[in-house]
């Protein structure tokens, strides 16, 4: 137990009065002590007569795992052991990681035997995060102290990426045009690989007739294409310190990791090969490219895996090392951020040595408060002053962009809601017209 607000105000009342009969009497001991002692036999009245925390039974029923951004259900069980109500007034709050959000669960007025509270954890970053304990409070009977209760845990939960997209099936949807089976590509210029003959009809390219194949059938016959699959995608993942910045609560790096396992699902759908590779002061993980669909588990435990760091990235050793893992012509699809125009300068000039050998997609996340600090509604001179400043930022942000597409580079630069949709459509449309 510890003092109320109520009972911390009466005892400065009482320190007051103290006082005054000190100072109006020539000798208050006897009033005195008789004041102070009543308060001291009221506050133990109270305390005997408030409700125990060995009175009050606890059940908790938490995730023994979740997905990153994705909050994780969980049910505390409240009752009286002897069937009588519990407390007016409850707080409960839980001791938890960071991670996992600040701990404060609820204020709640239960004036019934028991209470099941439902409610949900936010889940902030991947790992494995503890639960440690859940602390109760509730007012004495007449308010002059407050009564806690500490229940331990000792329960983990385990944070993963977000693969919500892979299993609602949102990406599978997308992908139907490349599916096998569903509706194949057969774009005029796309596809390279053979996949039927067909009776030319009205309204065919010329081009697609298959002029020997006519001659011996003495019919017009033209070759349909398809996109050609087995191709080797390779996810870049930048896990520098500038990646840890949250945006819409979550870290850049795992809105990309939750991207990059989207466009993993997709490639395995679409035939390809995919691979993942982690850098930020020096090269960190590099798993081969395999067939998706085949080795998404292993490439989905390998992105869990992934460190959060505080180490600035150095892009010339990271990119450089991965040039040297390629063996053949990938699609290299690289998550990374930049702030100033030294970092800039090294990233544009390192991923431009990638374009020599290899197809390469730079991605970056677009930080929505931005916007709205370059167009504020409120004109006074700091709105003003952080306008200019988010201006300049998102001026040198769009020359960078369009200087790496002038060296051969995809860009892709989205909002964090937006980025999976986006990179899957980016996916579509390379396949699409054969870029790799």
């Amino acid at each position: 137990m510890r003092p109320a607000p109520r009972l911390i105000a009466l005892v400065l009342c009482c320190g007051a009065l103290t006082v005054l009969l000190a100072l109006a009497v020539g000798d208050p001991a006897i009033p005195v002590l008789v004041m102070w002692s009543a308060l001291l036999l009221i506050v133990m009245i109270d305390a005997l007569a408030s409700i125990a925390p060995r009175a009050i039974i606890v059940e908790v029923s938490l995730p023994k795992s979740g997905m990153v951004g994705v909050a994780a259900p969980y049910t505390v069980t409240l009752k009286r052991k002897t069937g009588a109500v519990l407390p007016a007034k409850l707080s409960l709050r839980f001791d938890l990681d960071a991670a996992l959000g600040d701990g404060v669960v609820a204020d709640l007025a239960c004036a019934r035997p028991s209470y099941a509270i439902k409610d949900h954890v936010p889940l902030l970053k991947r790992g494995l995060h503890k639960v440690r304990a859940l602390h109760l409070k509730w007012p004495s009977r007449w308010g002059l102290l407050e009564v806690l209760s500490r229940t331990l845990l000792s329960h983990d939960i385990t944070v993963v990426p977000d693969v919500t997209a892979v299993m609602s099936g949102q990406i599978q949807a997308q992908m139907l045009p490349l599916l096998e089976g569903q509706k194949d590509m057969r774009l005029k210029g796309s596809g390279s690989e053979f996949h039927q003959l067909r009776d030319f009809a009205p309204g065919m390219d010329a081009r697609q007739i298959d002029w020997k194949r006519s001659a011996r059938l003495n019919a017009l016959v033209a070759r349909e294409t398809r996109a050609e699959k087995n191709h080797h995608i390779l996810l870049a993942l930048d896990c520098g310190y500038l990646m840890n910045e949250r945006i819409a609560g979550l870290p850049k790096l795992d809105r990309a990791i939750n991207a990059a396992l989207g466009l993993g699902w997709a490639a395995g759908l679409g035939g390809d090969h995919v691979g993942l590779y982690a850098f930020d002061n020096r090269p960190r993980q590099f798993l081969p490219p395999q067939p998706g669909r085949a080795g998404f588990a292993q490439l989905r435990a390998a992105a869990a895996g992934l460190n959060y760091t505080d180490h600035e990235t150095n892009h010339t050793l990271g990119l450089s090392h991965l040039l040297t893992r390629l063996r053949r012509r990938c699609l290299i699809i690289v998550f990374s951020d930049f702030v100033d125009s030294i970092t800039a300068e090294l990233l544009v000039e390192n991923v431009s040595l990638l374009t020599r050998h290899h197809l390469v997609l730079f991605v970056a996340l677009r930080d929505p408060a931005l916007n709205r600090i370059a167009n504020p509604t409120d004109f006074g001179l700091n709105s003003i002053a952080a306008s200019v400043s988010a201006g300049q930022i998102l001026h040198e942000r769009q020359a960078v962009m369009e200087r790496l597409s002038q060296l051969g580079v995809l860009c892709l630069d989205v909002a964090p809601e937006a980025l999976t949709t986006a990179l899957v459509s980016k996916y579509i449309d390379i396949k699409a017209r054969e870029l790799i």
